[in-house]
């Protein structure tokens, strides 16, 4: 099958509303991804407006942590002229998502430096994630990590106007007043940390009105990380424990200071290469 200027090499996944293709350019056989958003039913138009403003914010950004978005198509009917089809040519990672491969505790804590790295670029930018999580971090050979899936990245100064994320990684402020900023994506990187840690996920925040009620129960059910894991670097159990603070203000305040404390962790444990992620077989 082919597509433009590019054969289909086979499926890499689907999303709510969209289909990701391995495809590859005839000219010299470069890989990419191409994201497919059919546009059929008029409810579909979000997921139009959607895949353009994940375009809009790709090309904003520019680190090797960071999926490159290059290229955005629109397909129209040729006799009413409205939008059928959207394609979204994107890098391809030729690895899997972070929660479906295996990692020492070293290689796990260079993943976390990776993809605070990232995310210190995405603030920079004024551009917050929104939706960090094991699943949208692929892990590739040769020490390659791309944190993915900007459809639901916030430009600072440009209001939430739904609560969006994923529920088990959502900040509490998040949910209960639709706030998404440099704290909530932190909140959300604890998250990730926690699960790729643990394996286990957090228990979601519902927007009920029940603050009290919804704090109490959280609290009932959370576990600290170190309690899960024994021997665990304590400033890395540390670090989950301040990010996931259900006050805001008790959290870092900037993803730098998260960045520079798994720096300064990874530097310990990772003292030869094939503790790293650069020998991982995928």
């Amino acid at each position: 099958m082919k597509i433009g200027k590019f054969s289909v090499t086979g499926p890499l996944g689907n999303g709510a509303n969209s289909s990701v293709l391995q495809i590859r350019r005839m000219e010299d056989a470069k890989a990419y991804a191409l994201k497919v958003v059919p546009i059929t039913e008029e409810e579909d138009k979000k997921f139009l407006v959607q895949a353009k403003h994940e375009f809009e914010i790709g090309q904003r950004l520019n680190h090797p942590h960071l999926l490159k978005v290059l290229a955005y198509e629109e397909l129209r009917a040729w006799f009413f002229g409205k939008v059928i089809k959207v394609h979204l040519l994107m890098e391809f990672v030729n690895g899997k998502p972070m929660d479906q491969v295996r990692l020492s505790l070293p290689q796990k804590v260079q993943a976390f430096r990776m993809i605070a790295d990232g995310m210190v670029h995405m603030h920079k930018k004024d551009i917050f994630h929104a939706d960090l999580k094991p699943g949208n971090v692929m892990v590739g050979a040769g020490g390659a990590l791309k944190v993915i899936d900007f459809g639901l990245a916030q430009v600072r100064g440009e209001g939430a106007m739904r609560i969006q994320g994923t529920p088990q990684y959502l900040a509490p402020e998040t949910a209960k007043g639709k706030i998404i900023n440099e704290r909530t994506d932190i909140y959300n990187f604890g998250a990730t940390m926690y699960t790729t840690l643990t394996g286990k996920t957090l228990m979601p925040w519902v927007n009920d009105g029940g603050e009290m009620i919804k704090q109490v129960t959280w609290l009932k059910y959370y576990k600290p990380v170190q309690e899960l894991i024994k021997g665990l670097p304590e400033p890395l159990s540390a670090l989950i424990g301040s990010c996931l603070s259900i006050d805001a203000n008790q959290r870092p305040e900037r993803m730098t200071a998260v960045q520079n404390v798994l720096s300064q962790l990874e530097d310990k444990l990772v003292t030869s290469p094939e503790l790293g992620l650069d020998g991982l077989e995928i």
